[in-house]
């Protein structure tokens, strides 16, 4: 029985990773940061029906030492580093803290894996954001990177440092740059939830409008499910190697509104407000990426539509709402 080992495992793409990798007959490990929330914690596990066939260890992308032992004591086949702190707009506030665990957190992880397993295969959750304030007009692997915020910057050397431990070392290190995807499981501060939220709460009366900053950015959407099989298909390669993962498809969050209140009879201009609080000090207007390489490659190629994708987050936004509301 292979084992791996997930960092974030709580997060969206932690949880349906391991529900992929469960379906393959995988042990899977997580690495659990002890905090005040840990009563909630494994929440995304148990909505996909999997918290109790996951291992859960105590330890920190901060602290080397502890990462050091749990590869000791797990011994794993893969590494799959999904842990950081991966809210844009946050990373302005706590830009040290993102640098620490979204940057040094991740070479903190390869130099355990280094010191202990250097044979386990290593996957680093890049990003889209990498490419900023875009050199093309459309993102592929050979792209440019200009990042426009301290998560996009702390994700950059990151990255590097991954190519760097797999050029120097000759680790099996492949990184995944990962375009937006989403899916119920999405964190509420992130917009597509946020709107998909908002929509639900319109609907069932709970709300009135919704607050948004840029209505005008786009990005490439994918689903969270669709990415993670991105993710196992890089490390069963024989060779390592970085990798776009996209849809090829750009929408605005204005025609993403569009899509989710229309998916409940709504119509989105009348319930959407801007409020210049939920800018950003630097906006990424748009991002499109090209995964020719992972289509060729991989075999991979997205399954879920950006409508399918909204409805179903939209319709679990609902049931979400009317179970606490009593509806």
């Amino acid at each position: 029985m292979p084992t791996a080992l997930i960092t974030g495992i709580t997060g969206q793409d932690g949880a349906y990773l391991s529900q992929l990798l469960l379906g393959k007959g995988y042990r899977v490990v997580g690495l659990l940061r002890r905090s005040a929330s840990a009563d909630v914690i494994g929440e995304r596990l148990r909505w996909l029906g999997i918290l109790d066939d996951v291992e859960l260890l105590d330890g920190n992308m901060t602290d080397l030492s502890s990462l050091i032992r749990i590869v000791e004591t797990v011994k794993p086949d893969e590494i799959y580093n999904l842990a950081a702190q991966s809210f844009v707009a946050a990373s302005w506030q706590q830009p040290l803290l993102t640098g620490n665990v979204t940057g040094m957190g991740a070479v903190n992880m390869l130099e355990a894996a280094r010191i202990v397993k250097s044979d386990a295969r290593f996957y680093q959750a890049s990003s889209s954001e990498m490419y900023g304030l875009i050199q093309e007009p459309v993102q592929n692997e050979k792209t440019p990177f200009y990042p426009r915020s301290p998560y996009a910057a702390a994700k950059l050397y990151a990255h590097w440092m991954t190519v760097n431990y797999r050029e120097s070392f000759g680790m099996h290190a492949s990184s995944g740059i990962l375009f937006n995807h989403e899916s119920p499981l999405r964190g509420i501060e992130f917009v597509t939830r946020k709107v998909t939220d908002g929509v639900a709460r319109i609907k069932l009366g709970l709300a009135k409008e919704l607050a948004l900053g840029n209505l005008d950015a786009t990005r490439d959407w994918g689903h969270a499910r669709d990415y993670v099989r991105a993710m196992y298909l890089m490390l069963q390669q024989e060779v390592p190697d970085d990798y776009v993962i996209a849809t090829g498809r750009t929408t605005s969050i204005r025609d993403l509104c569009r899509i989710a209140f229309s998916s409940v009879g709504l119509n989105y201009e009348d319930h959407v407000v801007t409020n210049p609080a939920f800018l950003r000090p630097a906006e990424v207007e748009v991002l499109l990426g090209d995964a020719s390489k992972a289509k060729k490659t991989l075999g991979w190629e997205p399954e879920t539509t950006l409508e399918e994708m909204i409805t179903e987050m939209v319709e679990a936004d609902l049931a979400r709402h009317r179970t606490r509301n009593g509806l």
